[in-house]
């Protein structure tokens, strides 16, 4: 667990951009070495063919994370992010969602949504900091060891969240 002082060091320069195709090797490295369930290749593949935003965090020149989002019907939907290991802890998650989100809000989204597992206590507490909150259960949605595992849905309303902004 990480202590506060770790939380509180200053984020290291970082650059968030577009994911290519070139991207997709070191992208996913990090998928499969974070999940037991991993995306496959062609899942990121189809994900930039269809248009959605998917961004690379990239840190001293490499890939140390990515997020995945689609938008439509002035909504959004956190479909996947993820840091790689050696870097989580450092608030690079929190700059990635901060980034995803504030792209849907430039494009007039009202509302984010996105699953994940309530194992993933990590993950939990990030999105609980921004104000996500639980609006359902997706049961059996996670493929898991042993068999299924179920899915929060969280709901974000970015104008309430752009207004505890301010």
């Amino acid at each position: 667990m990480a202590t506060a002082p770790e939380l509180l060091k200053p984020l290291p320069p970082v650059q968030i951009r577009p994911m290519t195709q070139v991207d997709l090797a070191e992208v996913f490295a990090i998928e499969r070495s974070s999940y037991a369930f991993p995306w496959s290749e062609g899942i990121f593949r189809d994900c930039l063919r269809v248009g959605y935003v998917c961004r690379v965090l990239v840190l001293e020149g490499r890939i140390a994370g990515y997020g995945v989002m689609s938008m439509g019907a002035g909504e959004m939907h956190v479909l996947n992010l993820c840091i790689a290991e050696a870097q989580r802890r450092h608030g690079l998650g929190r700059h990635m969602l901060d980034h995803l989100l504030e792209r849907g809000a430039a494009a007039g989204v009202s509302d984010a949504f996105l699953e994940v597992r309530p194992s993933n206590a990590v993950a939990l507490r990030l999105y609980r900091s921004f104000g996500f909150q639980q609006i359902g259960t997706r049961r059996g949605y996670y493929q898991a060891v042993g068999g299924r595992e179920d899915a929060c849905v969280l709901k974000l309303s970015l104008r309430a969240h752009r207004a505890s902004d301010t």
